[in-house]
Order: structure tokens, then sequence, then C-alpha cells
């Protein structure tokens, strides 16, 4: 089948932007900037998306535009006969698949608290009203499952129309709303009595918070987030780099789409950020800022049900242009693979995806008992552990490795790609930092992870999940050491479309 084209490149943009903003950027990153000092964090965080994120990116971006496949097949279509590099394929497969089983869940939320918001639930609600409110919502497993299952079958119907009538155009308006209400309601958050306070908190550089902190863990913050943030590792990126045209440069499409993503979360802080100094509230992190502390402060504004509606419908279309670039991925695996139809593939995907959500949903009420990550913990933790700590970061270093090693795609391959079109050039000199200098940045960020995750556990826990954290960086490691020489598979790039 004839591979499916973007109809412009806003359009790429956007939809691939779409993917990369989602609930991370309200529900962490604010917090992250007020946690460790503000503007100084800022601009490490910065720092890192240039020289880490948007490199990685490119490398996705690459792989997918040179071989017009998704992750699925990918590799087999770039990788020099002997080699294992396809094995990686199956990082991109079940982080997607993984990622969708719990983000379903949260998209679901978040429509239902839209609706909640717009009917004014929430009018006059002190804080214990509202924090029942939400543990009644996890506890209620038909109410859960019915929005879990409405915003898996509306993201579907989006997919089945296919990249420009489906998922272009309805990224293109969902993205512009988005905009649009994100701007609106930082203007009326900082202009909120007493927001003054939170914007200083927010934007001022507190190195004395810095200190405190710990400078290391400032900048390892800093650093993790900025990888995370662009939804790089599982294949989300190189579907759309797939359906790309050889119209641009990759670098300048990378920086287009980073900046876009950068531009969110900055304008979520002077949301979120303002409003809770404003009512004295503690900006916290996660499900609790979202579906506690916010509710709480639209219950207490003239307006508030106004107000909570446009936010929540803000954050649902974060949600949901995630979903449907996740989504198409997934669709796209079973088009590669096994030369599906579209129409098959979304039937097919839309079931698995229904039944996979299903632990998820009963993770917080039927089986609220099971706490696989230890006390407190969820299958939705246990499931997002997966994805964030190991698969991303994982698929990441596998994508690196696979553009820079002789035996793989070859840094020669990767930069004729990358360079094609009109735009800025990825600089060739940089070829022993994206070989070895990322590839080291990245283990450092997955095994840290580990350890800050189960340290607290004790030594022989930590021991344990430590033992299984290598395991899983020696299957990569061992997928970009075997086979030998470039043989006859590789494939060489051309600049035609």
């Amino acid at each position: 089948m004839k591979r499916e084209t973007f109809g412009s490149r806003i359009g790429f943009i956007l939809v691939s932007a779409g993917c990369a903003i989602g609930i991370g950027n309200v529900w962490k990153f604010p917090y992250l900037c007020g946690e460790y000092g503000g503007a100084a964090f800022i601009l490490i965080y910065l720092i890192f998306l240039l020289i880490m994120g948007i490199p990685v990116l490119v490398c996705e971006f690459s792989i997918g535009r040179a071989s017009r496949f998704s992750v699925a097949a990918s590799f087999e279509k770039l990788e020099p006969q002997g080699t294992r590099w396809h094995w990686t394929k199956w990082i991109g497969i079940a982080g997607s698949y993984l990622l969708m089983m719990f983000y379903t869940t949260v998209g679901g939320w978040l429509m239902y608290y839209c609706v909640k918001s717009v009917r004014g639930d929430f009018r006059g609600a002190d804080t214990e009203q509202v924090t029942a409110a939400f543990s009644d919502v996890m506890g209620n497993m038909p109410v859960m499952m019915f929005w879990t299952i409405l915003i898996c079958v509306v993201g579907f119907a989006v997919c089945i129309f296919g990249i420009q009538k489906g998922i272009e155009r309805a990224s293109k308006f969902m993205m512009s709303i988005l905009l649009v209400l994100m701007v609106v309601l930082a203007v009326h958050s900082v202009f909120m009595e007493g927001a003054g306070e939170g914007i200083r908190f927010y934007l001022v550089p507190d190195f004395a918070k810095m200190a405190e902190q710990g400078i290391g863990n400032v900048i390892f913050a800093a650093l993790s987030q900025s990888f995370f943030t662009l939804s790089i590792g599982i294949g989300a990126m190189m579907i759309f780099g797939s359906y790309m045209p050889k119209e641009r440069t990759l670098l300048g499409e990378a920086v287009s789409i980073t900046a876009l993503d950068t531009s969110v979360a900055l304008t979520a802080g002077f949301i979120i950020i303002p409003a809770c100094f404003a009512f004295g509230i503690e900006p916290g992190s996660g499900p609790s800022l979202i579906f506690i502390t916010i509710p709480n402060i639209f219950a207490q504004i003239p307006g508030g049900a106004l107000w909570g509606g446009l936010f929540f419908l803000f954050l649902t279309f974060a949600a949901f242009t995630t979903v449907v670039a996740v989504f198409e991925n997934i669709i796209s695996f079973d088009m590669d693979l096994f030369g599906w139809s579209r129409n098959r593939s979304v039937a097919v995907s839309a079931v698995l995806i229904i039944l996979l959500s299903v632990p998820c949903v009963l993770g917080f009420n039927v089986l609220a008992g099971f706490q696989p990550l230890g006390e407190g913990s969820t299958i939705m933790d246990l499931e997002d552990f997966i994805v964030s700590n190991n698969l991303l970061p994982l698929g990441s270093l596998g994508y690196v490795l696979f553009c820079t090693r002789k035996n793989g795609w070859g840094w020669e391959n990767f930069l004729a790609e990358a360079n094609t079109g009109k735009g800025p050039h990825f600089p060739k000199g940089l070829k022993n930092y994206v070989a070895y200098g990322i590839p080291l940045i990245i283990m450092v960020i997955y095994l840290k992870g580990y350890y800050d995750k189960f340290v607290a556990q004790g030594t022989a826990a930590l021991a344990g999940w430590m033992a299984v954290a290598v395991l899983f960086l020696v299957f990569v490691i061992g997928c970009a050491l075997a086979g030998g020489g470039r043989g006859h598979g590789g494939q060489t790039v051309d600049s035609g479309n």
C-alpha cells in the first residue's frame, strides 16, 4: 500500500507536538519548577532539551522517514544483514500498548471532570468534599470503565479516517483550541489577587532552594524531565516521521516541536502556580494536583464552573492528542507486520486496547489490594514505571546506537536522511557526542531512576530491582553488538520523495 503523508508541514508539527504534549506537562513540570528553584531549573531544563532531547528526537524521526515504516518494521528495513537491531522493536511495541493501558484511564478521568465542572458539581465544595469526590470516582468501577471506553472509541474513530482526514484534521482543531485556552486560563490566573507571589515562586531563580534540594538532584530532575517530555523511545514519534515528506530537514522540525511542547509546559505553570498561591494551596504534583487541588481552587472563585470546565477541556485535548498519536502507532504495527487494512487494524486494536485498559481501572477498586511496587502503589503505577523508567530510555538508547554504530544504520546514512530538504542541518561534528555522550546520559538516567524508585525499600529490594535494570540494559546493548559488518542489508538514503 502507498504510504500516507501529511497534508501540510503545520499538520505534521501540530500532530507531533500533540503527541509530546500531555498531562505530564501539567501535573509535573510546574511543580518541578517551583520545587527546584524556579527560573534556574527552567534554564537547566532548556539546556538539556537542546543537547539531548532534540538529538534523540531527530534520530527517531530519521529512522521513520528513511524506512517509511513504524517501529514494528523500520529496523528490518534499515539494518544490515546478520544484525539483531530488529529485536529492539518490541520495546516500542510493548511501550505503546502499556502507555495506553493507563493513559486511557487518565484521559477518561479528564473527560468526566470536564463534564462535572461544567455541571457545577464542585460549586461551594470544601477540600474534604473535593477529595472525597475523586475517591468516589476511582472506587466506582462502572463509571471509570465507561469513560475509559469512551475515549478509546472516540480516539479510534478519529484514526479510522487516516492521517490527513482524521488525525491531522483533528489535531489541528484540538491544538488550536488548546493553545487559545491555555493563554486565556494563564491570563486569568496571573491576574488573581495574590498571584504575584506565585509568579515569583515560579520564575525568580532561587539558588538557596536549589542548594537545599541538592545541585545534583536539581540537574538530574531537569535532565529527566527534558528527556521524558518529548515522548521519545517507543516509536510514537517515529510513526509520524514515516509519514513526512523529504522537503524539510529534521533538525528544524524537531526544534519547532520541542519549542511548542516547552511553551505549553511553561504556560501550564502560569495557570497553576499563581492560582495555588492566590488561594493558599500548596501546589503538589501528580493526579492530586489535577483532580483535587485545581477543583478546590475553582470551587472558590466566581464563575468557577466555567473556568473549571475550560481547564479540564484543555487537559482533555492535551491527553486526547497523545492518545490519538499512540493509537496511530499501534494501528500501524498491524499494517506493517501483517499487511492489514486500516479498517481491520483499527477494529482489532480498539478491542485489544479496551481489554488491556481493564486492569488499570480495576486497580483503583476491585484490585486495589494489589500493590506491585510497594505500599500504596497501584497497577497504574506499575504500568507507568515500566513505560517511563524502562521502555522510553531503553528505546531511545536503541535509536541513538542504531544511528551511530557501523554495524547499525550508521552515522553517514543518518546524517544524509536528517539533512535532506530545506532547513538547518544536523552538525556532522557531533558524531562522538551522539554516539557516546548521549548513550551514557541515557544509561545514567535509567539506572538512577531505578535507584531513586527502590532505595527506600531496603538493600535487598534495591539490589534485586537493580539486577532487573541491568538485564534490560544488557538486552539493548546485546542487540547493538550482535552481528558484524554492514553486509548487504543496510539501506542507504536518497533525497527523493
